[in-house]
């Protein structure tokens, strides 16, 4: 193994720690409001732009996930249907917006929002969306890059956050080699990370939460079709 390979292992092996560490309390609070959520039968709906859309992925129809996700997105968001084109629908005002309004977020629902710089309209849309209906708001973000980052929206999603959830990625988003950072983002790991550690601290919570199983395992073969029977009224995307 390279010294830069080991160099870089290390650095991610210590950022994960950290984050872990420092989002202690926040992880317990993001938690609670999935317990909630689930005791209420109400929705957990998550969103995110660009490759924030990867927490998203984590958190829809995902063996050890939850049932009760419902995943908010657009074509226009998707790098993989026209990446510069993505970014600007991004900034677009009313589109976060509109995506928000046919999801038809309720008083009782949670939203999970993945974004690390956190300050584009389309998060920010809906994360205000989801205040005004009356739904608990967790961000996934990074205080530092949304800090350093120009404000297009007017406020930042942590502004609108009941939960934030800091996920510590340096403005840019790369991070080897350190003294000029220039490849290596940290921002898709450290989502992972959030995510699982919610999951966690909810299952310990509330043992019985449902949860999704692997296909490919020998779990019981009709274990997920209950699942989809009792929740696709909820979520449709199942």
């Amino acid at each position: 193994m390279s010294d830069a390979v080991a160099g870089y292992g290390a650095l991610v092996d210590a950022h994960l720690r950290r984050v872990a560490a420092e989002n202690a309390e926040a992880v317990r609070a993001a938690a609670g409001v999935v317990v909630e959520v689930a005791r209420a039968g109400r929705v957990l709906h998550t969103a995110g732009a660009g490759h924030s859309l990867a927490g998203v992925l984590e958190t829809f129809f995902r063996a050890g996930g939850l049932p009760f996700v419902n995943p908010l997105w657009h074509p226009d968001v998707l790098p993989l249907n026209g990446a510069a084109a993505s970014t600007d629908a991004e900034r677009r005002p009313g589109l976060g917006a509109r995506v928000a309004a046919e999801a038809g977020i309720r008083a009782g629902d949670g939203l999970v929002v993945f974004s690390s710089s956190g300050i584009n309209p389309y998060p920010v849309e809906i994360a205000q969306a989801a205040r005004t209906a009356g739904a608990r708001v967790v961000a996934v973000t990074s205080v530092a890059a949304s800090a350093a980052a120009p404000l297009r929206a007017g406020r930042r999603l942590a502004d609108l956050a009941d939960v934030v959830l800091d996920t510590g990625a340096p403005p840019g988003d790369a991070a080897w080699p350190p003294d000029d950072p220039r490849t290596a983002p940290l921002s898709s790991l450290a989502n992972a990370l959030c995510w699982n550690l919610v999951l966690v601290a909810a299952l310990d919570a509330e043992p019985d939460l449902p949860t999704w199983r692997s296909a490919n395992t020998g779990a019981p073969a009709d274990h997920n079709a209950r699942l989809q029977e009792r929740f696709r009224a909820l979520v449709p995307s199942i």
